[in-house]
C-alpha cells in the first residue's frame, strides 16, 4: 500500500527534513520524491509505502496536516486507492 503525499507553501528551510520525519515517526519509507522551488514557493510530492506502518494511517495524514498548519503549509496525505479512484475514468 502507498500514499501520496504534496506539500506546497513557502519556502522554508527544514520542509522535506520534518515530513520525512513523521513518515519515520510512522514507519512509512518514502520511496520517490520530487520537489521545485519556483521563486519562494516550495512544492513537493513524495510517493509513500505505507504497508508496515506503526500506527493508524489516519493519524498519519492528521498530524502531516497539522505539521502543515504549524508551517503555513497545504500538506494533504492521500491513501494510494484515493488517489487512483481521482484520477481514473
Amino acid at each position: 500500500m502507498r500514499a501520496v503525499v504534496t506539500v506546497i507553501g513557502k519556502d522554508n528551510v527544514g520542509i522535506l527534513h520534518k515530513v520525512s520525519g513523521i513518515c519515520t515517526e510512522y514507519n512509512a519509507n518514502v520511496m520517490e520524491v520530487t520537489q521545485s522551488v519556483l521563486q519562494d514557493m516550495f512544492a513537493m510530492i513524495m510517493l509513500v509505502d505505507i504497508s508496515a506502518v506503526s500506527k493508524d494511517f489516519s493519524e498519519m495524514v492528521d498530524r502531516m496536516t497539522e505539521l502543515g498548519k504549524e508551517l503555513g503549509l497545504s500538506i494533504h496525505t492521500m491513501h494510494e486507492d484515493i488517489f487512483n479512484s481521482m484520477h481514473s475514468i
